[in-house]
């Protein structure tokens, strides 16, 4: 079944699973014109043959090459304006900062930081025209820094504070820009790591990918900048600014055991 050359259209990165495949269906289901990317072109295949639509553009691709990014894009906006990216693809690493491989670390800083900017940076251009939304996958991570998540951590800081400038920067262009920041969520990404820090059995993990999905889509009428998910996230967002930083990091190391 096809969609009507009218239907808003949205870019999808980290579409092959989890939060990203949840998006997926979740726009598919209200009718909108897809482009997903990922690097699994295998899981990528399979959610396209799920959905089963003519809508749907698949693109193989790493967020990290900017240029493959750009022409994605460009392949996908060729004939009309994008109303909405959802720059959700990232990776995870969980242990202690000293024992993941540096270049581990610079995988995460790639795929989780440059992704997000070459996207961002990519899809400008087609946003403008539609006053469209860019929304980013930020984490509850990016509200305190969270040990054993050190590089994940810091790259969702970055992603906030970049969310927080785009925010000011495109409101004058009709853009609007926004994120989403969920704790633990039940995914095939987190799903290896859960032994891996006392952070999982503190927290829990009580969200599914189609939570988060549900929350993505709000975004496109609601436009807040920033969208910590569950009510704790939500308490701890709203007592950082007025929280010192030695009570954060006792928090964490009572959460952590570190």
């Amino acid at each position: 079944m096809g969609v009507a050359c009218s239907a808003p259209s949205v870019f999808i990165t980290g579409a092959a699973s989890g939060i990203g495949r949840a998006c997926a269906l979740r726009f598919a289901r209200a009718g909108w014109r897809l482009g997903l990317a990922d690097r699994d072109g295998e899981g990528l295949k399979a959610v396209v043959t799920e959905l089963g639509l003519a809508s749907i553009q698949p693109y193989v691709l790493d967020v990290s090459d900017g240029e493959a990014v750009r022409q994605a894009l460009a392949g996908f906006c060729a004939e009309r304006p994008l109303d909405v990216l959802v720059n959700n693809a990232g990776i995870l690493s969980v242990g202690k900062f000293s024992a993941l491989p540096l270049q581990r670390h610079q995988q995460i800083i790639d795929v989780n930081v440059k992704g997000v900017i070459h996207c961002a940076h990519a899809a400008f251009p087609y946003l403008r025209p539609a006053r469209g939304v860019l929304i980013n996958m930020s984490s509850a991570s990016a509200i305190f820094g969270t040990p054993d998540f050190a590089s994940y951590s810091a790259s969702k800081f970055a992603v906030r504070g970049l969310t927080e400038a785009l925010a000011s920067e495109w409101r004058s262009e009709g853009v609007a820009v926004c994120d989403v920041l969920p704790p633990f969520v039940d995914t095939p990404m987190l799903a290896p790591h859960r032994g891996s820090s006392r952070l999982f059995a503190s927290m829990g993990v009580r969200l599914r990918a189609q939570d988060v999905a549900e929350a993505v889509f709000r975004c496109t009428q609601r436009r807040r900048v920033h969208n910590p998910l569950t009510g704790p996230i939500r308490l701890f967002y709203s007592l950082a600014s007025l929280t010192p930083a030695w009570l954060q990091q006792r928090l964490m190391r009572v959460l952590s055991g570190h």
